[in-house]
């Protein structure tokens, strides 16, 4: 596939940007990279997601798809011959991914995202709290489908980087930068085996580790959005 008929509209911080194009390499599809700076929103970006005005945003062939999770299953389903499924192939466990999935968008981001702009000492307790009971429900979850069948995988996905393993492995540099940031440790070998040991998979797969943005980054990248975060929650 050439690269001008697939672009990738994004930023490189952005966890929702990777899942993306972490979806693209594991299909092998090439791609150009925009970046978008939003100083202001570029006039593509506008016209291409004119309803949330956000990225990511892929234009195959010119035509706009938008939300990353969306992406991720435009791509496995447009270039399903090329490498594994993203996608299970059962469909209860397809659901069950994209259930998970959700959580991850709807629940465990939003908190880990407040902690930045928490006000007071008690609420960023509160909101560390709650994204450590997320991350033992993952770790729940994760041992149930991992054992399906008697089998043991590295993966959500099985012994192949899935949907859920993109949704959830795409944070994690935002979570590393939010217990660096905060000074604590919300998963590690004794709370979370299941998602640490995942999480080590998911970041040296070939599919991730060229474009999974390096922790020291991120962190100064923060420096710039926490004083906005707090000023806007």
């Amino acid at each position: 596939m050439a690269t001008s008929e697939v672009k990738l509209l994004g930023a490189w911080p952005s966890p929702f940007v990777l899942r993306a194009r972490i979806a693209l390499n594991i299909k092998s599809v090439d791609y150009e990279f925009l970046q978008e700076t939003f100083q202001p929103k570029s006039q593509l970006l506008l016209q291409s997601n004119p309803v949330y005005k956000k990225i990511p945003v892929l234009i195959h062939q010119d035509k706009p798809i938008c939300e990353s999770l969306i992406i991720v299953q435009y791509v496995d389903d447009v270039w399903s011959s090329n490498g594994p499924s993203i996608l299970p192939l059962d469909p209860y466990d397809r659901a069950i991914a994209r259930f998970w999935a959700t959580y991850v968008d709807d629940k465990l981001f939003p908190a880990m995202k407040s902690i930045a702009g928490a006000k007071g000492e008690e609420e960023r307790k509160r909101l560390i709290k709650e994204v450590e009971e997320g991350l033992a429900l993952l770790e729940d979850a994760f041992k149930k489908i991992t054992t399906k069948g008697n089998n043991n995988y590295s993966f959500f996905g099985g012994d192949q980087i899935g949907y859920l393993d993109i949704a959830f492995g795409s944070l994690l540099g935002w979570l590393r930068v939010t217990e660096i940031t905060n000074g604590v440790k919300l998963f590690d070998q004794v709370k979370t085996p299941g998602l640490v040991n995942s999480a080590e998979s998911f970041s040296s797969h070939g599919a991730v580790k060229d474009v999974m943005p390096e922790t020291h980054k991120l962190l100064e990248f923060a420096k710039t959005l926490m004083p906005k975060l707090a000023h806007t929650n």
